[in-house]
């Protein structure tokens, strides 16, 4: 019997797989439980459609993806913060503000959760973070703390 996997089976496959399993296993296990349906005509039409689809919006995304990426290269962020003796601030910089800041200043929206910075930010300078746009592209984005 063959079927088409809708989510990802340990030891048989990845979701969108068409694969072969013996008529009980299919019929008792995976079916029922919503694992996968029958590779009939209809579905392989919409398993073929679907990945169709799924190829043309990964497609745009990464375009837009590199658009973002140029827009980090060119651009240095400025983000301002309350400064003491020593040009020490108060505080220090988080992944929040510089999300902030990006968001002023580009007008690009990046989750604060998908920016890494190697090293605490505590006085005022030039520094770099790592921007994850996508599971595959990450890039570096340049940014300096001046007294606001």
């Amino acid at each position: 019997m063959e079927v088409i996997l809708l989510k990802d089976v340990e030891n048989l496959g990845d979701a969108n797989a068409v694969v072969k399993v013996k008529d009980g296993y299919g019929r008792n296990f995976l079916i029922p439980r919503g694992l996968a349906v029958v590779a009939n005509d209809g579905n392989k039409r919409m398993l073929e459609e679907l990945k169709r689809q799924t190829s043309i919006k990964e497609a745009k995304m990464m375009a837009e993806v590199e658009k973002m990426a140029g827009q980090f290269k060119d651009n240095v962020i400025r983000v301002g913060a309350k400064v003491g003796q020593n040009d020490k601030i108060f505080g220090s910089v988080t992944n929040v503000q510089l999300a902030e800041a990006i968001r002023t200043q580009l007008g690009v929206l990046v989750d604060r959760k998908k920016i890494s910075m190697e090293e605490d930010v505590k006085s005022l300078g030039n520094y770099s973070a790592h921007i994850s746009l996508s599971a595959e592209k990450k890039v570096e984005v340049k940014f300096e703390v001046v007294e606001e």
